[in-house]
This record gives C-alpha cells, structure tokens and sequence, in this order.
C-alpha cells in the first residue's frame, strides 16, 4: 500500500496554500511543509495557457532540487484559470476580485493545476483540467463574496468549496479536489507509480 511505502520516505509539500495542505492531509499523508519566498512565477510569453501551470510546477520544483536530501519526495503545484485564452491569476485587489467574478458569471472555464513530484533522481510533472459553469452572478452576490471571504489568495478570485461555489458553481466536469488546488486522485496514484518504478 502507497501509504506504507510513503513511511520510509520524507514527504514535503512546497506549497503556502492552507487548501493544498488540508488536501494532502486528507490522503493521509505524513507530510512537511517546506517553502521558499523568492520564486518568481513567470512564464514565456507565448506558452499555450493548458501549459502555464505545470511549467510553474515544475519550475518551483526545480528551486527545491539543490536543496533536497536522500530520502525526500517534494510535491509542488500551481494552479490556473482559463477563461477562455485568458489566464485568470490571483486579483491584485477587491476591485480586481469583483471584476474576476464578473467576467466568470454565466460561463464555463477551465481549471488547471499543474503538479511536479521530485526526488534527489526523479521528476515526473503532469497537468488535470476541470471544466467549471458558474450560474449568472448578481453584483450583490459578487459583492457578499468579495466583502466575506479571501478571494485575493485564489486563482480567478473565488475557492469552490465557499460560499460562491455553494451558492454559484453550476456544474462540474471532472476533479473537484482539481479546482481546490491538488488532483488528489491523479497525485495518488503518480506517487504510487515512482514507488513501484
């Protein structure tokens, strides 16, 4: 079983995002968290969009291998919104959330977290897509969401499992755990497969 095998291993989690680390716990994972500040998140201009996040993954992944000792596994992921041919980032500011908010309402968009898993003498990366429809949203309910909860901290401004998803998220097709951040069935599953190989 992955998580007897995962016993022998320091597993580290590269993230800041609380979310990721609920997640992972979920697994029932032992894990640590482990972080560096100076990571900047650029990407080539002109990268196709479905690529941005695991090109991210895998750079901040790549800060880690110089650091990593025998024994460690590091999981790194970066996660994106695409409207369309736009990249949906983090808002700058509640103004910036609210128009986020505005331009999601009604539509479908993509989800897509990149994940990296690193060891001292392995890197396997790979990207889950979550097509996400959000009913039409008033301004009054955009405006709740903004003033009540912590969009700045989100990719395209709002976390599916808060009172907007609850209230606004129409449909979903595939990963729900994909659009909180981690793709924990596809994450599983890697991890078992670098242990076997």
């Amino acid at each position: 079983m992955l998580l007897e095998k995962l016993k022998q291993y320091n597993v580290i989690l590269a993230s800041n995002s609380p979310r990721r680390r609920e997640l992972l716990a979920d697994l029932g994972i032992d894990f640590q968290v482990r972080t560096m500040s100076d990571i900047v998140e650029n990407y080539p201009p002109g990268l196709p969009v479905m690529e941005i996040a695991e090109y991210l993954s895998r750079k901040k992944a790549h800060a880690y291998n110089s650091e990593m000792n025998f024994g460690e596994i590091v999981i790194t992921a970066d996660t994106v919104v695409i409207l369309g041919d736009e990249v949906l980032g983090k808002p700058k500011d509640a103004d910036d959330a609210r128009h986020m908010l505005r331009e999601l309402s009604g539509k479908v968009h993509k989800v897509v977290t990149g994940v990296t898993i690193i060891t001292p003498t392995d890197m396997r990366s790979f990207s889950v897509v979550t097509d996400v429809e959000f009913a039409p949203l008033s301004d009054e309910d955009i405006n709740y969401y903004v003033d009540n909860y912590r969009p700045l901290d989100k990719a395209g401004a709002y976390g599916i499992q808060e009172w907007i998803g609850c209230m606004g998220v129409r449909s979903i097709s595939g990963s729900f755990y994909n659009v909180m951040g981690l793709p924990l069935h596809r994450l599983y599953n890697e991890l078992d497969n670098l242990l076997k190989d």
